[in-house]
């Protein structure tokens, strides 16, 4: 058994990220402007990071700013600012009748499968560093060759699933942009 020893200023490092993450994910779900969605968006991403700096992983607390809140929240703001944040849909019409049902039956096989998967698996071990040996590199050595190989080995199927799910959201939007703008133009 290995012995944890915590310090003050390790924990006062966490709750301020765990705050910063919940204070960000809850905003994210309760705003009802988009554009404030995605700036508590940010601020989620922003406390992942602090995260990351203390488990000692500053690449991925640099790729989670630099790639993560910037580059796809700016992609967000983007589709946000294409489909017009402005607008007021009505909320109580529904254009595809069933689309509620069919989406909280999506989510709750999504999740319990993600329950499933953390059940079955070594997920939930809360091992301190992935590594193809088994044996956690020493002061941040090999981090960026440990993460590539961890990445395009282990990780493959999700980084490509989450690449996929990028590109079908932002043509996802463009297509719905496209759509309502046929919509509100009249004939003359």
């Amino acid at each position: 058994m290995i012995a944890v020893t915590y310090s003050g200023a390790g924990v006062l490092v966490f709750a301020t990220a765990a705050v910063l993450i919940l204070v960000g994910a809850v905003g994210v779900l309760a705003s009802r402007n988009p554009v404030h969605s995605a700036l508590c968006l940010i601020m989620t991403l922003f406390g992942v990071a602090v995260a990351f700096v203390a488990q000692s992983a500053d690449f991925l607390a640099a790729v989670q700013v630099i790639v993560y809140a910037g580059a796809i929240v700016v992609l967000f703001l983007f589709v946000i600012m294409f489909l017009g944040a402005d607008r007021h849909d009505p909320v109580g019409v529904e254009p595809l009748v069933g689309q509620r049902a069919f989406a909280g039956v999506g989510v709750a096989i999504t999740v319990a499968g993600l329950i499933a998967l953390m059940a079955r698996s070594h997920w939930v071990t809360g091992a301190t560093a992935v590594s193809t040996n088994g044996v956690p590199t020493t002061n941040g050595a090999g981090n960026v060759k440990e993460l590539g190989t961890a990445v395009f080995t282990t990780y493959l199927f999700a980084f490509e699933a989450t690449a996929a799910l990028l590109v079908i959201a932002v043509v996802g939007a463009v297509l719905l942009a496209r759509r309502e703008r046929r919509l509100d133009e009249e004939p003359s």
